[in-house]
C-alpha cells in the first residue's frame, strides 16, 4: 500500500533551489545521481480543497512557531510576506530561488 508522498518543486534555478532546501531550510538530502538531490522531509499531511474554476497541487510547510521560524530564516536571508491569520492558521509565504511562492503556516488545528 502507499507508504509516503513525493513532492516536486519546479524552478528555473534548480541548483540554487536545491542549495536553499539543503543549506537554508536544513533538509537532509541524498544525491541520486548527477546532482539530483532527494530531500527527506518531516511528517506530512494533506487536504482536498474545493475548486470551481481550476485544479492544481500545492505544497506548503508547517511550523510550530511562525514568528520564530520567520526570524530564524530571515537571519539566513529569506524574505517573507507579512504573517496573517487565515482562520486555519497563521500564514506567510517566501520565494524559492527560480520558483514561485511557498506557503509557511502555523496551524491552529491539532
Amino acid at each position: 500500500m502507499i507508504k509516503g508522498m513525493h513532492g516536486l518543486f519546479y524552478t528555473t534555478e534548480p541548483e540554487n533551489a536545491r542549495a536553499f532546501f539543503r543549506d537554508v531550510l536544513g533538509f537532509p538530502a541524498r544525491d541520486v545521481g548527477d546532482g539530483w538531490l532527494i530531500f527527506d522531509t518531516p511528517a506530512a499531511d494533506f487536504g482536498c480543497h474545493p475548486s470551481t474554476d481550476t485544479t492544481h497541487h500545492e505544497i506548503s510547510f508547517i511550523c510550530d512557531d511562525i514568528h520564530e521560524t520567520v526570524k530564524e530564516l530571515e537571519a539566513k536571508g529569506v524574505q517573507f510576506e507579512p504573517v496573517s491569520d487565515q482562520g486555519f492558521g497563521l500564514v506567510t509565504t517566501f520565494r524559492l530561488p527560480g520558483g514561485g511562492p511557498i506557503l509557511l503556516y502555523q496551524p491552529k488545528y491539532e
